[in-house]
């Protein structure tokens, strides 16, 4: 009974095992690859699957997913003989399972080499300035090569990026010293460019508002003027519509001279040459209305002295005189 229960208890367990190998589950975006006595059978996709156990093998399981592989920093000579170390990063997915296991030994080996020296044969046709601002024209011109070298493989490049580009020491030294000098030269520039608007526009101002000042000083003028003349005008209409007599304007005259004279800075007086002819109207009419000569009688004319002619008032007298002009 003993080696019948041991032969049984094998033969459990290596339908156990059996079963294990007969069943087998890819998960999703996966796949598997199916040997059968060391030769290609079949590719198996994501899901239960079952395979001839003890005759058929899963040689390889490969990821379908996009991958992402960094690649160490690469020593790269560009045209005027600089070296840079450029790190790159490639975006890929498998496509085909099969190619991908038995038409290349290592993938990624193959892909980081081939990127190696594509980058290579691109940097070393540029110089550092376009190598530092054409970014894009390298990644374009590394996957078009990498695509197709890879597409034999069952490997589709998806994209390729640089993730830095440092040049030497020395030149990074030179690099930040001319941008700084440019950000220095810019900024004189700008200030300069402030100051000069910012005195045209206060030239601008002074122009406006001397402009301005001079029409509202002009402005003021004519209207102290046409205040001036009207008030001479209304002046004139009243003295004319009043129709005044030389005397009186001759009182008026005298009047005024007390107010010529007025005024602390008057250190000389010039007496106008026209108050002998205001004076001469006024002793005029002081003459006509003053009283008579004594002894005259009240109602008629003056007694003449004896051994004269009829005698004459002031007025009268200095009206006969003759005018010396």
């Amino acid at each position: 009974m003993a080696p019948i229960i041991i032969v049984l208890i094998i033969l459990v367990v290596l339908v156990f095992i059996a079963l294990i190998k007969t069943i087998q589950v890819i998960p999703q975006a996966s796949a598997a690859i199916v040997e059968r006595f060391g030769r290609y059978t079949r590719t198996l996709n994501a899901g239960l699957n079952i395979v001839v156990p003890f005759i058929d093998s899963i040689r390889n399981r490969i990821d379908l997913r996009e991958q992402v592989v960094p690649f160490p920093p690469q020593p790269v000579i560009t045209q005027d003989n600089l070296v840079v170390n450029i790190d790159t990063v490639i975006y890929y997915q498998v496509t085909d399972a099969r190619a991908a296991t038995y038409e290349v030994a290592s993938y990624i080996q193959a892909i980081e080499q081939l990127t190696v020296t594509t980058l290579r044969n691109i940097i070393g046709g540029m110089d550092l300035e376009r190598t530092l601002t054409s970014r894009e024209e390298i990644n374009a011109a590394l996957r078009g090569v990498l695509d197709e070298a890879t597409g034999k493989w069952g490997i589709r490049v998806n994209r390729v990026e640089l993730k830095a580009i440092e040049p030497p020491t020395s030149i990074q030294d030179s690099m930040e010293k001319q941008m700084r000098a440019d950000r220095d030269k810019r900024a004189a520039i700008l200030q300069a460019e402030g100051v000069r608007q910012s005195e045209i526009l206060r030239a601008e101002g002074e122009k406006q508002s001397a402009i301005l000042r001079a029409e509202g000083e002009a402005r003021a003028a004519a209207l102290r003027a046409e205040g001036e003349a009207q008030a001479i005008r209304t002046v004139f209409e009243s003295i004319h519509a009043g129709d005044p007599d030389q005397k009186l304007l001759s009182y008026q005259y005298l009047q005024m001279l007390p107010k010529i004279a007025e005024g602390d800075a008057n250190k000389l007086w010039i007496v106008p040459s026209e108050i002998g002819d205001a004076l001469k109207g006024l002793s005029g009419a002081i003459g006509n209305f003053g009283p008579t000569t004594p002894g005259a009688p009240t109602g008629g004319a003056p007694a003449a002295p004896a051994g004269a002619g009829t005698t004459k008032t002031v007025g009268e007298q200095r009206r006969e005189r003759p005018r010396i002009d």
